[in-house]
């Protein structure tokens, strides 16, 4: 995990990679909770059976489920110490690459594409989160996610 002092360490590194998160494995019990939180029950993702029989040959995560892992992502690769808080304002661009096998691991990779300052003593950042699985060469996921934090 990287650490910063501060957000003023930041902006300088606008157009930099920052922060490489920790591996996280992505799990059927995993899958099947978000199926039931979404009522997104396509057999893809939760027919273990049938899957084995898919163009995958084997149940795949949701996209969505892919994305929301982003936060934990967040989590691992990189703290700012002087933060009061932080809060996710949104998404510009989503494009989901490659597929996700149950027992996947994946990370992220996080690249500053826009760093802003706004009142209240906070900055308004634009990620590119590039979600990698391990053991392939194209990511699965690539996200521009935008954060506002406060000290």
């Amino acid at each position: 995990m990287r650490t910063f002092q501060s957000l003023a360490e930041l902006p300088p590194m606008v157009g930099q990679e920052v922060a490489v998160s920790d591996w996280t494995t992505v799990t059927q019990h995993q899958v099947d909770l978000f199926a039931e939180a979404t009522g997104d029950h396509q057999w893809i993702h939760v027919d273990e059976e049938r899957a084995k029989q898919g163009p995958f040959g084997a149940t795949i995560a949701h996209g969505f489920l892919t994305l929301s892992l982003i936060p934990k992502f967040f989590d691992s690769a990189f703290e700012v110490r002087d933060t009061k808080m932080g809060v996710n304002y949104g998404l510009n661009r989503v494009r989901f690459t490659g597929p996700v096998p149950v027992g996947s691991r994946l990370r992220g990779r996080f690249k500053l594409l826009e760093a802003k300052a706004l009142e209240g003593n906070g900055w308004q950042m634009t990620w590119q989160v590039t979600i990698e699985r391990e053991g392939t060469d194209k990511p699965v996921c690539v996200a521009e996610s935008i954060s506002r934090r406060y000290a």
